[in-house]
């Protein structure tokens, strides 16, 4: 499959749908031409958008955890053999707000659920598909509830797991932390307790690293 797949990951109020606009603008600079898709979870289609509505909405213990995963699960897979799949065979960049691992931490490691049969499910909707880096916007969950709390006074709020509680949170933040140390070259954390310029220079000099090796790895393969 061809094409660049980006994720962004994180607590509430971490800043991932701001950074992602801020890399469809750097990548429309960088690649004048290439189709750059940005997209969220739940969501990126018309059924998975009904779902999210379900999610996101509503009192914090609504849901049971088991049901919440598998709603979760059930947008991806729309949202990927509808909508991801497609951009990445088209050679797109693909930024996608939130993926398979924040279910993996949200449902499975922050509720001590087993984050290995969340993943065979994720299996069987979509098969192998990973993302090619994630950055895991990582903030104190004390900050991040704080923004939230500020984002939660427009309109739609979509305040549901803010909800959840501080402790839950703190629970969400070290989920994240253990699964970038379980797949350090995928999942990078950035400090993003900062300004939104400063983490988005993190982000970019992490991206531009990975693709120098990316060009040197192809070049080194067609000399050989």
């Amino acid at each position: 499959m061809s094409g660049l797949f980006i994720t962004l990951e994180g607590g509430e109020g971490s800043g991932k749908s701001t950074q992602a606009g801020l890399l469809k603008r750097w990548f429309a600079d960088l690649y004048p031409g290439r189709e750059i898709l940005v997209t969220r979870e739940p969501g990126g289609t018309e059924p998975a958008e009904e779902i999210r509505n379900i999610l996101v909405n509503g009192a914090a213990d609504k849901l049971a955890v088991q049901t919440e995963a598998l709603l979760m699960i059930a947008a991806r897979i729309e949202h990927v053999l509808k909508v991801v799949k497609p951009a990445l065979m088209r050679n797109a960049i693909v930024i996608c707000d939130r993926f398979s691992d924040s279910t993996l931490v949200y449902q499975g490691l922050a509720h001590g659920q087993d984050v290995d049969l969340l993943r065979s499910i994720h299996k069987f909707g979509f098969s192998d598909l990973r993302p090619d880096i994630t950055f895991v916007l990582d903030v104190p969950p004390e900050l991040g509830l704080q923004r939230a709390e500020t984002r939660a006074k427009e309109p739609i709020s979509e305040s549901r797991f803010e909800e959840k509680g501080l402790s839950f949170h703190k629970s969400v933040r070290d989920g994240f932390i253990k699964l970038a140390k379980d797949e350090p070259f995928r999942l990078i954390i950035i400090d993003a307790s900062g300004t939104a310029e400063q983490t988005d220079k993190l982000i970019k000099q992490h991206i531009l690293e990975k693709l120098q090796r990316h060009h040197a790895n192809d070049a080194q393969e067609q000399g050989s």
